[in-house]
């Protein structure tokens, strides 16, 4: 680009709204525009002159600096999301672009980089998530939606619930739920994992015994439905009940009533219940593992829950409620994933659902210290090149050559589209431009 001769370059620098300063090869600042100013609160004049990290303390300043990187390697990288602290103490949200600055001849000589105040963006994305919450569940998809568009009405009745989904969709989440805007809100919930019990203690731990009604039994003990009463019981994992409580659970359901081991007289239950599973109730039915009358005494309201992979566009809500959960315990100050971070969770098929983004988050706040979580925070599994070489390639290899096969075959994958490439790989077009280059002077 070239700026008219009888315009100072400085003066075009200055009228853009987005921060740009300069360093050269010892980290002074060498120029810094009024936006800069601006953003960071430090002077222009002050600011000249200094090293760059007495004067940005951003969360790259701990040994992970975008412009090292990119004078060294000769590269750029561009809208890199980080923050920095600024001269009142306030941490300010920034998207970052940088690049090395050669002179006429082509010799390095510094860099360059601009930045950008994301601030009244986040706080506009904050606004926008708490409209999209619902009790404790966060999403805005069409998918989660049409659960959402029943509940309140669902939760108002006292009808049975089964909620049917994956491993790790959230179904404790979604009983909750409904406990909480029932007219039973004010009573108990209480939580039981029906596959987690051996059958021998499962139903003593349902329903409750009485003295001397085995050999342990010195005293009374009240059951889950006993503890519930007045609240809801959530019957987890419904489908791994086996086949002589199924009859006592029938029961329940149908005369409102059980029996405690060693009881001679029933006990009223004043408990609405909320069952779950991830398995194929039908299916056990027709198998003969699960009675028929019990499917169908459960399944008066069934809600579906969608898988995370069809659901994508909740991922950034959801990464943002766990970041802002995990600060909170932790007593961090994490600003959540960057955008590179971002897009490789957001290509990922979570077969654990929303419990394995949960454990992606809990992980990345091991390894990150501040700031944005950056992809090698990110468990390893998730890594960009830990997918390169197919199973039965155990030829050696160099860097360059595992790099230029990883392209290739993205590149593939995408149809020879760059952009889409670009995206799976999380770089730039420039980045994608002089790896194909190198690529074809090795001669793969």
């Amino acid at each position: 680009m070239k700026f008219p001769s009888n315009l100072p370059c400085s003066a075009v620098l200055d009228s853009l709204a987005d921060g740009v300063f300069t360093v050269d090869l010892d980290w002074n600042v060498t120029f810094f525009n009024e936006a800069a100013s601006r953003i960071t609160g430090i002077p222009g004049e002050e600011a000249v002159g200094a090293k760059c990290w007495d004067v940005f303390h951003s969360s790259l300043c701990d040994g992970n600096c975008a412009l090292r990187s990119c004078m060294e390697e000769s590269g750029r990288i561009s809208n890199k999301t980080i923050f920095f602290i600024r001269s009142d103490g306030e941490k300010i949200p920034i998207s970052i672009s940088a690049s090395p600055l050669v002179d006429s001849s082509g010799k390095l000589i510094g860099g360059v980089e601009s930045f950008r105040d994301m601030t009244d963006i986040q706080l506009m994305r904050q606004k926008v998530e708490e409209s999209w919450r619902f009790e404790d569940i966060v999403g805005k998809s069409k998918a989660l939606g049409k659960v959402f568009s029943i509940l309140p009405q669902v939760s108002k009745s006292e009808a049975t619930v089964l909620l049917l989904g994956e491993s790790g969709t959230g179904k404790e989440l979604f009983a909750k739920a409904i406990h909480n805007l029932s007219e039973r809100s004010d009573g108990p919930f209480v939580a039981v994992n029906c596959g987690a019990l051996p059958d021998n203690l499962l139903e003593s731990e349902l329903f409750g015994y009485k003295a001397g009604a085995f050999t342990d039994a010195r005293k009374d003990k009240p059951g889950r439905f006993e503890l519930a009463a007045g609240g809801t019981i959530f019957l987890d994992e419904i489908g791994d009940l086996p086949g002589n409580l199924q009859v006592k659970l029938l029961r329940v359901l149908q005369e409102k009533s059980y029996e405690p081991l060693g009881s001679v007289s029933s006990i009223e239950a004043d408990v609405r219940v909320v069952a779950a599973t991830n398995r194929n109730l039908e299916d056990l039915v027709r198998e003969g593992t699960f009675r028929q009358d019990l499917y169908y005494r459960l399944n008066v309201v069934t809600l579906n829950l969608p898988a995370l992979r069809e659901r994508r566009e909740d991922i950034p809500l959801l990464v943002n409620h766990f970041t802002a959960r995990l600060n909170s315990l932790q007593g961090k100050d994490i600003s959540g994933l960057s955008e590179d971070a971002l897009q490789i969770v957001m290509r990922h098929d979570f077969p654990g659902n929303v419990r394995e983004l949960e454990n992606i988050l809990e992980f990345s706040f091991i390894l990150c210290p501040s700031g944005f979580v950056q992809v090698e925070h990110l468990p390893e599994y998730l890594q960009p090149d830990t997918e390169i070489i197919d199973a039965g390639e155990d030829e050696p290899m160099t860097l360059e050559e595992i790099k230029c096969r990883a392209i290739k075959r993205a590149l593939a994958r995408n149809d020879g589209k760059r952009m889409a490439t670009c995206r799976e790989l999380g770089i730039t077009k420039d980045t994608l431009r002089r790896a194909i280059s190198r690529c074809d002077n090795m001669g793969e």
